[in-house]
């Protein structure tokens, strides 16, 4: 996690810092307004989402667009980007917070955007964003994905060309095949080489911009019914357990 929130911080062109001392308990407090104002003065392109006390005196979360969190004294003087710990309920606050922020409602998603996969009575549901040239995605087809059932899986193309040169014209020939699950099966667990037609339209630039908007940056990306959304290629038991969570 603290890799992470560090690599989120140098993207946003912030410098973290290597300490940050919080005011006494007595000082007054600053509104949660006041200091969205001194953070936008000082990061005028870093639009912020919300502004919130922490339990630390002086210190407020700040939620900024793309769902990143920092840390920061009432006038934005000071900024710190790592884990907020509770000690006492030995829990991130950090995380906590992300997850909230990472929840999406299932039934918003556009689901024909995607193309689906029925497995057993198809009554759990995924969905899954997913880049047809990421070695991550490919393991967790392999390794997790494949030996589900009893789910359905709706996989959203999202080809990340900064990464991945090819993978764009590769998801237009999934999406383009007469059958796009067995196009994606053979490619992603068997290897088999895509052929056919890339024209045809496609909702891939909808995927991107939405995934954009639900703050995924990488792939792949796993969103249960449940409204988790869980990054990476995480194991068939820890699918298991969140497709059965409420």
């Amino acid at each position: 996690m603290k890799t992470l929130l560090r690599t989120l911080v140098l993207s946003l062109g912030f410098v973290p810092l290597v300490a940050c001392s919080a005011p006494a308990a007595d000082a007054p407090a600053t509104k949660p307004a006041e200091v969205k104002k001194a953070f936008e003065a000082r990061f005028p392109n870093r639009p912020v989402q919300s502004v919130t006390p922490t339990p630390v005196a002086g210190i407020y979360e700040v939620v900024v667009q793309g769902k990143q969190i920092v840390y920061t004294d009432a006038k934005a003087d000071y900024l710190f980007v790592g884990d907020l710990i509770d000690t006492q309920k030995r829990e991130s606050l950090t995380e906590k917070k992300m997850a909230e922020l990472s929840k999406v409602a299932f039934s918003s998603l556009p689901l024909n955007d995607a193309f689906k996969e029925v497995r057993g009575n198809g009554a759990r549901k995924l969905a899954v964003f997913s880049d047809p040239d990421c070695p991550f995605c490919h393991k967790l087809e392999n390794e997790s994905l494949a030996k589900l059932d009893n789910v359905t899986i709706y996989t959203f193309l999202f080809p990340l060309t900064s990464l991945h040169p090819d993978a764009m014209h590769k998801s237009k020939l999934v999406w383009c095949s007469k059958d796009r699950t067995a196009a994606w099966a053979g490619w992603m667990r068997g290897g088999k080489k895509l052929s056919g037609s890339a024209d045809c339209a496609t909702p891939i630039e909808r995927n991107l911009a939405l995934g954009e908007k639900l703050g995924i940056n990488g792939t792949p990306a796993l969103i249960f019914a449940n409204g988790q959304m869980v990054p990476g290629a995480i194991d068939k038991d820890e699918i298991e357990k969140l497709l059965n969570a409420k």
